[in-house]
């Protein structure tokens, strides 16, 4: 298996990542995860974009600009022959002494992998999550940040009560996105989706469906959810129909036709 690791193709077995990288002692860096579709990445300018803007939020240096991260990713694409699958860049501040406090001079980590295309999934059951929650008020609830553990929290929650999904409730008590997926819910014949504000990820397919009028933003409680018309989750890879949380049917307990169109439209 091939990857790119700072600079250059290389097989998957001769990538050595410094044990005292910060990414992986302290989850300092972020990460994207990226559609491939007939042998090209799709939305790359958007994901790059984002991970651009987070890097400036975290104060990291992104030491290969967007031309030269797409020619990277082209150039993996070829080397697996990948024409449907994932790609995940990930950046981390690279090196740095034991302790919190960064690097002056930090020397960043940039790595590439693909994978296949999973199957598509089939609808969703989720649960509300009760063992942590989305803190809407720190900046890291709107970036990629290679600390998943509230997400990680909420899956296995999930695991043990029999569920695909968790969903996560803000400090607040508002729903905020799940653990892998933006929201959306239907109300009234309007297509709805918290907003940033509540502490949802700005997510790719998310701003996508929201510039096209697919959708809006709208705080969203658990109520909501018991009143929906249906509901569905969306990611980069695509979007899949959530027709239970906690046991409880969401509309007719079965896809439907919102996420019907708007997945015929992908």
């Amino acid at each position: 298996m091939t990857v790119w690791l700072n600079g250059r193709l290389m097989a998957a077995a001769e990538a050595r990542i410094d044990p005292a990288d910060r990414g992986f002692t302290l989850g300092d860096g972020l990460f994207e995860t990226l559609r491939v579709a007939g042998g090209r990445v799709c939305h790359g300018d958007r994901h790059l974009a984002r991970l651009s803007a987070g890097a400036r939020v975290l104060d990291l240096p992104v030491p290969y600009g967007p031309d030269a991260l797409a020619a990277a990713m082209a150039a993996l694409i070829a080397a697996r022959g990948l024409e449907d699958g994932v790609l995940r860049l990930t950046l981390s501040r690279g090196t740095g002494a034991r302790g919190v406090p960064p690097p002056p001079d930090p020397h960043p980590t940039v790595l590439i992998t693909a994978a296949p295309l999973p199957p598509p999934g089939g609808p969703m059951r989720a649960v509300i999550a009760t063992v942590t929650r989305r803190n809407e008020h720190s900046p890291l609830s709107r970036l990629k940040t290679l600390n998943y553990l509230d997400s990680v929290l909420a899956r296995q929650e999930a695991a043990r009560r029999g569920a695909d999904e968790a969903l996560l409730l803000n400090t607040a008590g508002r729903l905020a996105e799940s653990s892998v997926a933006n929201l959306f819910v239907v109300l009234e014949g309007r297509t709805v989706t918290p907003p940033v504000a509540d502490g949802a990820l700005p997510g790719i397919r998310r701003a996508l469906l929201l510039e096209r009028g697919h959708a809006e933003e709208r705080s969203l409680t658990p109520d909501d959810l018991a009143r929906a018309g249906e509901a569905f989750l969306a990611n980069s890879l695509g979007l899949r129909p959530l027709v239970a949380v906690d046991g409880r049917p969401v509309g007719n307990g079965a896809p439907g036709p919102v996420w019907a169109a708007l997945s015929a439209a992908e």
